[in-house]
C-alpha cells in the first residue's frame, strides 16, 4: 500500500510538508459547499500551501456525487491547466473524497493526490484504501477505479463542529471494523459513546487510528478486492439497498446509518447460514437500536430491496446476491449468497431485533 497515513491534529504543517517533499507544484484544493466555508478558511491560515492553492467547490451531498458535477469538476480542473504534477487536495467527507479522488484518477490518466476528511466517515472509510467513484443510474458507487491517494491526513480537530449524526455515521464503519477485527476490539467500541453527552475527541482519536489499522491491513493484501478485501463488504449488500430504497423514495438517510442497519440484517444471516454467535448479535443489534434507531420497513417493501440488492456491483452473475458473512468475531466468509427467502427471513428478524412492528 503506497498511501502515507499521517494522525496528526497539525494538518497545515503536514500539509506543508507533503507539498514541499513534492518539490512544491501546484496544488488544487478540492472542497464542498460546507467545508469551503467551514473548514478551509482554517486550513488556509495554518498552511501556505493552502493559502497559495487555487480551490474548486463541489455541491455537498451525496446526491450530488455524480456524473454533471464529475464533469463540472473535469472542466475545473482543465480550466486550471491540472497537470499530472499537481497535487489534488480533498478536502471534505466521503463524497469528496470518491469523486474528487475519481476525478484524479482519471484527469491526464491520473493526478497526485491527498485526502484531508473532516468527518468521522471519511477518515476510517473513504479517505483509506483506494476506491473513488460517483453514484450512477440511482444506484451507489456504480462508476469508479481504485486508485490510491499519495497521503491521508487524519486528525480529529475538525470533529467538533459535527452534528451527532455525521458522526455516528463514520462510528458505523468502525464498528464494521471491529467485527473483522477481534472481540475485545468489538468491546472497546461497543463500550464507546460517539455522541454522548458531547464528543470525547481524546478517547475517539485511538480508537480511529486502530480502526483504519484494520482496514489497511486488508487492503494491503488485496488492493482490487480479488479476495479478502470483499471482507469490508459487510453490512454494504442490504446496506446498500437500504440507501438507494430511501433515496428513490425522496427520504436519504446517511450513508453510515444505512450501514449500520445492513449489518444488524446481515448478521442475522449470518446467524442462519453459518451460526454467528446469538449474544453478540443481541448486543450489537441493541446497540445499533439505541444510537441510530432503525429502518423502517415493511414486508411490503422486500421486493423492491431485492431488487436493488440485486443490482449491487458485488453480485458475480444476475441469479445471485453476494455478501460477505461472519463465522464469527474476526472470522469472515466472502463470496456467500443467499436466496430471496432467506434475506426476507432475514428481514424479519431485523424487524424484530430493531423493534419494528
Amino acid at each position: 500500500m503506497k498511501q502515507k497515513l499521517i494522525f496528526t491534529n497539525l494538518v497545515g504543517k503536514a500539509l506543508d510538508d507533503l507539498v514541499a517533499e513534492a518539490g512544491n507544484p501546484q496544488v488544487v484544493i478540492v472542497a464542498d459547499t460546507n467545508t469551503a466555508v467551514f473548514v478551509l478558511p482554517l486550513l488556509k491560515a495554518d498552511s501556505k500551501a493552502a493559502a497559495d492553492a487555487k480551490v474548486i467547490t463541489v455541491k455537498s451531498g451525496d446526491s450530488n456525487k455524480n456524473l454533471e458535477e464529475l464533469t463540472s469538476l473535469w472542466k475545473h480542473l482543465s480550466e486550471l491547466e491540472a497537470g499530472r504534477s499537481t497535487i489534488v487536495v480533498n478536502l471534505g467527507g466521503g463524497v469528496v473524497s470518491d469523486m474528487a479522488g475519481f476525478a484524479a484518477a482519471t484527469f491526464k490518466r491520473g493526478m497526485k493526490c491527498i485526502n484531508i476528511p473532516t468527518t468521522v466517515l471519511a477518515a476510517v472509510d473513504a479517505s483509506v484504501g483506494g476506491k473513488t467513484g460517483i453514484n450512477f443510474n440511482g444506484f451507489k458507487n456504480q462508476i469508479g477505479a481504485f486508485y490510491e491517494p499519495d497521503a491521508a491526513i487524519i486528525s480529529t480537530i475538525f470533529f467538533n463542529t459535527l452534528p451527532p449524526q455525521q458522526i455516528l455515521s463514520g462510528y458505523a464503519e468502525m464498528l464494521k471494523h471491529g467485527l473483522l477485527e477481534d472481540r475485545e476490539t468489538l468491546g472497546r467500541l461497543l463500550g464507546f459513546s460517539p455522541v454522548r453527552p458531547v464528543l470525547d475527541v481524546a478517547g475517539l482519536l485511538p480508537l480511529i487510528e486502530a480502526s483504519v489499522g484494520v482496514k489497511v491491513r486488508i487492503v494491503e493484501t488485496d488492493l482490487t478486492e480479488q479476495g479478502i478485501r470483499k471482507a469490508l463488504n459487510l453490512g454494504h449488500t442490504i446496506g446498500h439497498a437500504f440507501e438507494s430504497f430511501a433515496y428513490s423514495h425522496k427520504s436519504p438517510v446517511p450513508h453510515g446509518y444505512a450501514i449500520a442497519w445492513g449489518i444488524v440484517a446481515e448478521l442475522v444471516l449470518s446467524h442462519m447460514m453459518l451460526g454467528f454467535p446469538s449474544d453478540v448479535l443481541h448486543n450489537f443489534a441493541s446497540y445499533v437500536r439505541e444510537n441510530f434507531d432503525a429502518f423502517d420497513i415493511t414486508c411490503d417493501d422486500y421486493p423492491a430491496l431485492i431488487a436493488a440488492m440485486r443490482q449491487d456491483k458485488k453480485n458475480r452473475d444476475a441469479d445471485s446476491i453476494n455478501f460477505t458473512l461472519l463465522e464469527d468475531v474476526g472470522k469472515p466468509h466472502i463470496d456467500q449468497t443467499a436466496d430471496p427467502d432467506h434475506i426476507k427471513a432475514a428481514l424479519d428478524i431485523y424487524r424484530d431485533l430493531m423493534g419494528i412492528a
